[in-house]
């Protein structure tokens, strides 16, 4: 219907209804229909106009009734009773009285009649016109502010495929309680219980501020159930406008195993990065790649991304010269091997870098324990190499990416880290350059993680296969250890070996059953096998040794430790020699190396 037929006919029911108020008002009070008197008629045709009049005012002919809320019934009150005051004023006038009671009557008829003629298109559109035998009936966890926000969207959308028929709310004060027609029905404790009773298909966890352990407990409840689980978007998104509150997501591992993130210090980075030249190797990794976004909106002057693939070189430099488009950031590429100690030196001399950060590693534990001599060039040879080079040409600080498994290693891979650490906090011995390194557990989604495993295995059909029952891990985001990497060198004094403090570690069979659990699908219908240990591997992980221990934080949850004995004439002997041992001597000797098992005079007097 178009706005002028839609006004013509609001008028016309309008106007029968203004005089049949003041008719039947008439009626009540004196019990007379037929006797109209001039001061009747003048009052009617007074009220008649004067409601017009103020329903104009009041934006009352443009009003969309079928989502009428309190603030329409508000503005008919105020055009009603505005109404009324005019007709009496007019009495008045005319004949110097009011008649109280008529108009009192009268007005209780009018904003019955009004407010119900308006109304009645709300009823109609929820009653018979709302498709919601077609809709998912879905649980809120929730009834706060936001909760209360999805719920009312959902209500008002018509394109939303989800009913909310119930809220999950733990404040006692607010159970049993009716919000927009939607009880609370109980705590987080009866989520599996209501799920059953009231045929639950949707679940939507509508707490933006909730600390991570308290979603796990959430999400945990959640997974004794079939219903499909999801959340809102993070209160930030929701508060700069990014996102709707009823744009829902997936409930994400990421939400289940990441800790509350640390708050950066914005002033100390901008102020070591901002307008600096910033080296990164690995720059097309996982980390690496994460590190060169995170710095780029420090807006550096140069930012030069080094790495030995081209691909995924080329595929970073796009995305950032499309995202810091509008920036004056110059990005440069280098394409060169961390072995050829001469080409590092030619970068470095061309570009002098007042920061580099060192991400470039080999980092998959099995490869590495079947190839140890490749673990020795990349990660002990190269980082040797770009430590040199930056050493020589007075590289302000230089941050190297380290490894829980480089404490007490039991792997290839592991023990190359602890050397790499090593040659870095000898060379900061030695130089005018800051080294320190950085370490800290798996990290989630990156190349090599457990976690596309797993979803690979997941949408096979399974079996998600686990090395052992009780193997943990510690977790954090892509973000937060690029974040983390980031803040250290602002905090570098040099030497320091930073670490930081990644609260409970989590088992891989947790992980595994939570993401069955996420992606839809019962653990009995994918199922997980244990395979056994591979080579190498730890049932835990340490973050510092015990010789390395330092009780004091630097920076809100991360800390330092101290400088362990360095080994520096064995790490150079196993560089000349490592060529010529089979693999299993190179790895028994990187094993008893890192771990401080191998004096120097012993190790040098071996036969190769």
């Amino acid at each position: 219907m178009t706005y002028r037929r839609r006004l013509s006919l609001l008028i016309i029911i309008d106007s029968i209804i203004v005089l049949t108020a003041i008719f039947i008002g008439r009626f009540l009070v004196d019990a007379s229909l037929y006797d109209i008197t001039l001061p009747l008629a003048i009052s009617s045709l007074t009220l008649l106009l004067s409601h017009h009049f103020f329903s104009f005012f009041y934006k009352l002919y443009k009003k969309a009734w079928e989502y009428a809320s309190i603030g329409e019934l508000l503005i008919i009150f105020k055009a009603i009773t505005f109404s009324i005051t005019t007709t009496a004023i007019m009495q008045f006038i005319i004949e110097q009285q009011v008649h109280f009671r008529l108009l009192a009557v009268t007005w209780m008829i009018h904003m019955l009649l009004i407010g119900g003629s308006r109304f009645i298109w709300r009823v109609v559109r929820d009653v018979y016109l709302d498709k919601t035998v077609h809709k998912k009936r879905t649980l809120i966890i929730g009834a706060g502010a936001a909760g209360t926000m999805v719920a009312r969207q959902l209500q008002n959308n018509h394109d939303a495929d989800m009913c909310p028929v119930a809220f999950i709310d733990d404040n006692v004060n607010k159970q049993k309680l009716d919000i927009f027609g939607i009880p609370v029905v109980g705590g987080v404790n009866r989520i599996e219980e209501i799920v059953k009773e009231l045929h639950i298909e949707n679940i939507v966890i509508a707490i933006p501020s909730m600390s991570k352990r308290d979603l796990n407990i959430i999400f945990n409840e959640c997974a004794k159930t079939t219903a499909k689980t999801q959340t809102i978007p993070m209160l930030e998104d929701l508060i700069t406008g990014k996102v709707s509150v009823n744009e829902f997501r997936d409930v994400q591992v990421e939400d289940l195993l990441g800790r509350e993130p640390i708050e950066l210090d914005i002033s100390s980075i901008s102020e070591f990065v901002t307008n600096k030249v910033v080296l990164v190797t690995g720059a097309g990794g996982s980390i690496g790649s994460e590190i060169c976004r995170q710095i780029s909106r420090f807006a550096p002057r140069t930012l030069i991304l080094l790495g030995h693939g081209e691909n995924s070189i080329y595929s970073i430099e796009m995305e950032l010269k499309e995202t810091f488009k509008d920036t004056e950031v110059e990005f440069i590429t280098e394409i060169a091997d961390l072995q050829d100690a001469t080409k590092i030196l030619s970068i470095m001399n061309h570009h002098h870098p007042d920061v580099v950060y060192h991400a470039a590693a080999h980092k998959h534990v099995p490869l590495m324990e079947r190839n140890p001599e490749e673990a020795v060039k990349n990660n002990v040879i190269g980082t040797r190499n770009i430590a040199q080079a930056a050493s020589r040409f007075d590289v302000g600080t230089f941050v190297m990416i380290s490894t829980d498994k480089a404490v007490n290693p039991t792997s290839v891979m592991g023990a190359t880290k602890r050397l790499a650490e090593m040659l870095v906090q000898y060379f900061d011995q030695t130089s005018r350059t800051k080294f320190v390194a950085v370490r800290f557990g798996n990290v989630l989604g990156s190349r090599g993680s457990v976690i596309p495993l797993f979803t690979k295995q997941i949408q096979k059909g399974g079996p998600v296969t686990v090395t052992h029952p009780d193997m943990v891990r510690y977790f954090m985001t892509i973000p937060e250890a690029s974040r983390l990497v980031i803040q250290a060198g602002s905090l570098a004094r040099g030497g320091e070996i930073f670490v930081l403090d990644m609260g409970e570690p989590v088992k891989i069979v947790d992980l595994a059953k939570n993401l069955i659990k996420l992606s839809g699908n019962s653990i009995d219908e994918i199922g997980v096998e244990f395979t056994g240990m591979r080579p190498g591997e730890k049932l835990f992980e340490e973050l510092l040794k015990e010789d390395e221990i330092h009780e004091q934080q630097v920076y809100p949850k991360i800390y330092i430790g101290k400088t362990a004995e360095l080994y520096i004439e064995e790490i150079d002997y196993i560089i000349d020699t490592f060529l010529s041992l089979d693999k299993e001597t190179l790895r028994e000797r990187l094993l008893e190396l890192a771990n401080h098992r191998l004096p120097v005079k012993e190790l040098v007097s071996i036969p190769s």
